[in-house]
């Protein structure tokens, strides 16, 4: 294809669904292929581009938080490790987490693989560890049947609405932090979005190098019978996003209070404040309902591919009708 322009290779799309906000900002960003290149892209056009472009493209994320890549000729799992390959973004080891995942190649997990029927609250990805990703990919192999949409929302927005509103408990959030606790088994639950065992938790069936890498992440262990009971925290609520200079939701509160239930665990007592005191239930409740009303949920098409600013921006997942697959890579 030869050097070209930014602008020569990547459009700027407007769709219905994105949020337009005062700065001027569209939320996603959504970038497609340049009708007007002369010759069609190939997948090596693009990620060659990708590498040229890659500091444009990260000042259009730094901007919007997350950018939709649309229309681009990627269609396959290999195909979705070269893009992440392009951006030369180191990877992040996916240990530590909640969600069932299964690794498909080089950089390239599933995503969560909880029952098609639940939805996967917001949340900024592993943000219970010490080292959590600053950026993830999602890429769309085959679109859901109906539903499925990954909502994303701007996690400085809601902290902006959560002030206005609860003044008092943010304070209390920024001082005193969130405890979260939840019990793994031994092996994975298929039927829970949380139901990941320890031994593909930690990636290990030795206690010892379990506890290790949990040390790692900031999480204590605590043995049971069946399974293993994780402390996390305190950790921040609140995180400082110094790229941007605005304060951030980083925190899993609604989550875990109102989804993330199993035969192992109770939502409502799963996470408290850092001094142990219960959080107020109605402020979870209108928290979810905040972010239920900044969320964009675009519906997945096949070859889409999702890039997230994990600092700026909480995504989740809503319930389906088969197929739907969905791959993710993590980057530090």
């Amino acid at each position: 294809m030869g050097e070209a322009s930014a602008e020569e290779v990547f459009r700027k799309l407007e769709i219905t669904q994105q949020r337009l906000y005062k700065s001027g900002v569209r939320f996603p960003l959504v970038l497609s292929p340049n009708p007007s290149t002369p010759c069609n892209l190939s997948l090596i056009d693009f990620t060659e581009a990708i590498k040229e472009h890659k500091p444009w493209l990260q000042s259009l994320l730094h901007d919007a938080g997350a950018i939709l890549f649309r229309g681009f000729p990627v269609s396959s799992a290999s195909d979705f490790n070269d893009v992440v390959e392009a951006f030369g973004f180191e990877d992040y080891p996916y240990v530590g987490g909640v969600g069932l995942r299964s690794k498909v190649l080089g950089r390239i997990w599933t995503a969560n693989e909880s029952p098609p029927d639940q939805k996967i609250p917001f949340h900024h990805e592993m943000s219970h560890a010490r080292e959590f990703p600053t950026k993830l990919f999602l890429f769309c192999e085959v679109e859901p049947g109906s539903g499925g949409e990954t909502p994303i929302a701007l996690s400085h927005v809601v902290y902006e609405r959560m002030k206005e509103s609860h003044l008092e408990f943010v304070q209390e959030l920024e001082e005193h932090g969130l405890i979260c606790v939840r019990v793994l088994g031994d092996d994975d639950d298929v039927s829970s979005a949380v139901g990941r065992g320890w031994k593909s938790t930690f990636s290990t069936t030795d206690k010892s190098v379990a506890e290790e890498r949990a040390a790692k992440q900031g999480l204590k262990l605590e043995w049971l019978e069946d399974g293993v009971k994780v402390v996390i925290g305190p950790i921040p609520a609140v995180r400082f996003d110094k790229a941007r200079h605005q304060h951030v939701w980083f925190n899993t509160m609604v989550g875990n209070y109102t989804v993330w239930q199993d035969a192992r665990n109770d939502p409502t007592k799963s996470i408290t404040f850092g001094d142990g005191r219960p959080l107020p239930a109605h402020i979870i409740y209108h928290c979810e309902k905040i972010l239920e009303e900044e969320c964009v949920a675009i519906p997945w098409q096949k070859g889409d591919v999702l890039l997230l600013d994990n600092w700026a921006v909480q995504h989740g997942r809503r319930s389906f009708d088969p197929p739907r697959h969905v791959l993710v890579s993590l980057c530090k």
